[in-house]
């Protein structure tokens, strides 16, 4: 078998992708329990687990208790709670101690390599994708602190709609989930605000204020760590959140508004911005004088120019 084969392979081990893991410090963190009982198929995963890291710290690993960190993930209630977890690199290392099938491990080895290779590869390809972005708005004469916020408003779309993929929504259910928490954000649904701006195929967000931005990041963040909370599962569940995390953004709109005596909500767009800015810059050419026009020299020793 082709080498290309075996890693292909390695990704399609049965039932390696229930193996529970969040992204953390950079990389990815795996259930030691869920490891164990992948490669031992023990009935007492956990009692097997707590035998074996005594074993482990036995043959010379003692720091394997400092490298395993206590991380929520998803328990069988579908509760988020605390469980043993551990890099690629310290799994290594407890899988030399456990009795299986050289051909299992290696497997599941590579298994390991290629999750971690995917996720950094998905990291670095967001950021090229970020740069594009940013370059783009420049280009299009938007200002560094607008640009800004909208660089951090996509990551934050992208955190969620990855929360949406995850946790059983479909692409096309993505509209009825963000509408959802746009109107309780701004009072108003996507289509609502987007005519409010005159707005007819452009994105949205490509023509929202630096507050509207913010609220907007506002709500999505509070609805991604609901969902994390919650653990929600299904357009249902997600739906609820996204009522909740919007709720959240809508009240933070309000107080700001009290504050400022105004709404947040604007009707200002790009299009305008742009245009009033090509308006300017025409009136200032024109007003510049001409490289052949002689200029008036005012000699400040000239009494005829001196102030009474």
């Amino acid at each position: 078998m082709a080498a290309e084969d075996q890693y292909r392979d390695a990704l399609m081990l049965p039932g390696a992708n229930d193996i529970r893991k969040v992204w953390h410090q950079d990389q990815w963190f795996y259930s030691v329990v869920d490891v164990v009982a992948y490669l031992t198929h023990s009935d007492n995963a956990r009692r097997y687990w707590s035998d074996l890291k005594r074993r482990v710290s036995g043959e010379g690993f003692a720091e394997v208790y400092a490298r395993c960190v206590q991380l929520k993930m998803p328990s069988s209630d579908g509760k988020l709670r605390f469980t043993d977890a551990a890099d690629r690199e310290t799994l290594f290392r407890i899988m030399q101690s456990i009795p299986s099938t050289t051909e299992t491990v290696e497997q599941f080895k590579l298994w390991l390599a290629q999750s971690g290779e995917q996720r950094l590869q998905t990291i670095e390809h967001t950021q090229i994708d970020i740069e594009s972005e940013r370059q783009k708005y420049r280009l299009k004469g938007y200002s560094e602190e607008w640009i800004e916020k909208r660089i951090q408003s996509i990551l934050v779309r992208n955190e969620l709609t990855q929360e949406w993929d995850d946790r059983g929504a479909s692409k096309k259910d993505y509209g009825v989930l963000t509408d959802t928490i746009t109107k309780g954000t701004f009072g108003i649904g996507t289509q609502g605000h987007k005519k409010l701006k005159s707005l007819k195929k452009e994105n949205l967000r490509d023509h929202m204020t630096p507050m509207e931005l913010v609220l907007t990041m506002l709500g999505e963040v509070t609805t991604t760590e609901l969902h994390r909370d919650r653990d929600s599962q299904g357009l249902p569940s997600l739906q609820g959140d996204a009522r909740d995390g919007g709720a959240v953004a809508g009240r933070a709109r309000h107080d700001i508004e009290n504050q400022l005596g105004m709404s947040v909500v604007s009707p200002q767009n790009y299009l305008e911005h742009a245009k009033s800015s090509k308006q300017k810059q025409r009136r200032v050419e024109h007003q510049q004088p001409s490289l052949l026009d002689a200029p008036t020299i005012i000699d400040a020793d000239d009494d005829t120019n001196a102030k009474a």
